[in-house]
């Protein structure tokens, strides 16, 4: 019998990942906590959601792409996955190089309208390369090449990322504006955070070079 859920660790492991890529600052932060201090709750929480539409779209998109490579070539998947954990290895350097990425300089005066605030997000997420190779690259991490049920636990983890997301978008939009404030009053907490990202996905990626290498 095939199931698209996880293992009880495999879970845990992902939830973990999955909530500390949202507390590591990017584009869609950056853009949706601009649209709070910048036109209120209201565009914040629907750029948020913007966002989220587009994480929607990119987990589709990997689901039926990546679970065709799959079942084409397990060869290929394996390649995909060891380019995957270059990518995360590449994240990990370069969070430790650059640092946050945070920037929430308010994006003009005008209220923005709450359609248009739903579609920057939308746009600002499905034109990051680095969504798309996310997606292409990290979800695989938790899956093994003789899974019977590829495509239901991409489709899985993907929406659940997305399920997991939107809760903290709200609750971070909510309290923009002090979370802004006290984050730029502390750099030493972003580093702390560019540290802990680098040193999680540094972790991952040598895992799976690992591990493939004994197939």
């Amino acid at each position: 019998m095939t199931t698209f859920l996880p293992s009880l660790p495999v879970f845990l492991a992902y939830t973990a990942a999955s909530i500390l890529l949202f507390a590591t600052p990017g584009p869609d932060m950056s853009l949706f906590l601009s649209r709070t201090i910048s036109s209120g709750r209201r565009a914040g929480i629907a750029s948020a959601m913007g966002s989220n539409m587009g994480c929607v779209v990119h987990t589709l998109l990997a689901a039926f792409g990546v679970s065709a490579l799959i079942a084409a070539s397990h060869t290929g998947f394996l390649i995909l996955k060891i380019v995957g954990a270059g990518y995360l290895l590449w994240l990990a350097v370069d969070a430790i190089r650059h640092g946050s990425s945070l920037n929430v300089a308010a994006q003009g005066n005008a209220k923005a309208d709450t359609l248009q605030s739903f579609g920057m997000g939308v746009l600002v997420n499905m034109t990051n390369p680095k969504v798309v190779i996310f997606f292409i690259t990290f979800l695989p991490q938790f899956i093994t090449a003789g899974d019977p049920d590829v495509r239901g636990k991409l489709l899985f983890f993907g929406l659940y990322f997305v399920l997991l997301n939107i809760p903290l978008s709200i609750i971070t939009v909510l309290v923009a504006e002090k979370l802004v404030n006290w984050l730029k009053a502390r750099p030493r907490v972003l580093r702390g955070i560019d540290f802990t990202f680098a040193g999680v996905f540094a972790l991952f990626a040598l895992k799976i070079a690992f591990t493939e290498g004994r197939h």
